[in-house]
């Protein structure tokens, strides 16, 4: 009686075991399918341009600099605000006074104490101009009145949204398309989509533009916008029919 029930036991034991195993082999199994990723791309004729205007002035004392570029910044403000710059889009981003050295030499070629020259001070103001017809009367007319540093511009969009989401849309259609065309070369049926992932949406890079900034300028000066291009990746995961 002793061996018949001990070995029920082992065959329900057994039995128990293989119904748990059979799930747990299942689970492990993954279900094939397609990975692919899109590209997608779209332009925009910028709406907006972002300037960097500056003002660097040297002299005997870090007062008298500070005054000449404080007097030519101001000029170049009120200009801006005439030309209808509203107060939000202007923005100093930079400001600083240096000392100016000289290294003199003995005779014999070893260094004498520095010697102080005077001082520099810079100041710089960022501009966002939204009328971009206006960016060379702009630019030309801040070196007129006193700037010497900087010329930076960079042509952007203020909402590049719906220009992003067409090339999201563009993205995601190029990877179907590419789906399909593995499907059909492996001679398989195109499941449903199971997962999509944006690997990201930054525009790509923009020109920027450096000028010298001349106080000799006497010509508006000639740009060119161009467009804006904005691209987005992504990945998407196919199931394979049966």
């Amino acid at each position: 009686m002793r061996q018949s029930s001990l070995a029920a036991a082992v065959l329900l034991l057994a039995s128990s075991l293989s119904s748990v195993a059979a799930p747990a082999l299942a689970a492990d199994r993954k279900e094939p399918v397609i990975v692919v990723s899109g590209e997608g791309r779209a332009v925009a004729a910028p709406d907006l341009a972002i300037v960097t205007l500056g003002v660097a002035e040297t002299r005997k004392t870090a007062r008298e600099a500070l005054d000449v570029a404080n007097a030519a910044m101001a000029k170049v403000i009120d200009a801006l605000k005439a030309q209808g710059i509203a107060p939000r889009d202007l923005q100093t981003s930079g400001l600083s006074v240096q000392a100016q050295y000289s290294y003199p030499q003995n005779e014999d070629g070893t260094p004498k104490p520095p010697l102080l020259t005077g001082y520099l001070v810079s100041n710089s103001l960022t501009v966002r101009i939204r009328d971009i017809a206006k960016v060379g009367v702009i630019i030309d007319q801040a070196v007129t009145l006193g700037v010497n540093q900087g010329g930076e511009i960079r042509f952007t969009n203020e909402s590049p949204g719906k220009t992003i989401s067409v090339a999201r849309t563009a993205a995601v259609k190029d990877a179907i398309d590419k789906a399909r065309t593995l499907a059909d070369a492996a001679g398989v049926k195109l499941g449903r989509i199971l997962e999509i992932t944006e690997a990201g949406m930054p525009p790509e890079p923009r020109p920027m533009m450096r000028m010298q900034m001349a106080k000799e300028a006497s010509d508006a000066v000639p740009l060119e916008v161009g467009e804006n291009s904005y691209s987005v990746s992504v990945s998407v995961t196919f199931s394979i029919g049966q």
